[in-house]
């Protein structure tokens, strides 16, 4: 009886502490493999939110930047993601490779650009893309095609021989990781499920079953 006193004492074995890049690293020898594959829109994301309600919602993004501080595409600020992230910071990703069986599940929280870093992009963008982030209210109600194109002729207008400048309902988000799963498909669906998990200074691994 003492000595199981003693051992109910004794916290659970933790796996060990990952490198913290290694996420990150693992993430980029995948996404460089799909890239090489000749996979369509190897950059494709489904982004998740919730609501104030705690209903989720998912559509598909593009990844245009990532490094250790975590995931970025741009949006809408005005859109149904971009109220929704304002709201609740908590967000999931999910990278599916179809022709490499392979996808990467990504769960953290979204936070907001820097004022230069969406200035950059936005310029890089295409002249037409440029004037869309302008014409669209995204996500907002539309009474026809034909006011869309009369709200891109308005636009096209003022910034006749101008610089389109970015708009200030338009930036990015940076999803900060705290959870990372890598799935590898496997023979009778036996799967392979390694997951990464924050753990303050450092990344816990840990293996699932499929």
């Amino acid at each position: 009886m003492e000595n199981e006193n003693l051992s109910a004492g004794i916290p659970p074995l933790q796996p060990p502490l990952e490198p913290i890049g290694r996420p990150f690293e693992l993430f980029g020898q995948v996404f460089s493999e799909a890239c090489d594959s000749g996979a369509v829109d190897p950059n494709a994301m489904i982004l998740s939110t919730v609501d104030s309600q705690g209903a989720p919602s998912s559509r598909v993004v593009l990844l245009k930047d990532f490094d250790e501080k975590g995931f970025v595409f741009y949006t809408n600020l005005e859109s149904r993601k971009g109220r929704e992230i304002a709201a609740n910071q908590k967000v999931a990703l999910l990278f599916f490779w179809r022709d490499l069986h392979r996808q990467v599940r990504i769960e953290g929280s979204a936070e907001a650009v820097s004022a230069e870093e969406a200035d950059t992009y936005f310029a890089s963008r295409p002249h037409g893309s440029q004037i869309g982030a302008w014409a669209s209210q995204q996500s907002r109600s539309l009474s026809g095609r034909a006011k869309l194109v009369q709200e891109v002729a308005k636009v096209e207008a003022r910034f006749l021989g101008r610089e389109v400048k970015r708009p200030p309902h338009w930036s990015g988000f940076r999803v900060v990781p705290s959870y990372f799963e890598f799935w590898q498909a496997g023979a009778f669906r036996l799967h392979e499920r390694n997951v990464y998990e924050w753990a303050g200074e450092g990344w816990r691994s840990l293996v699932l079953y499929p």
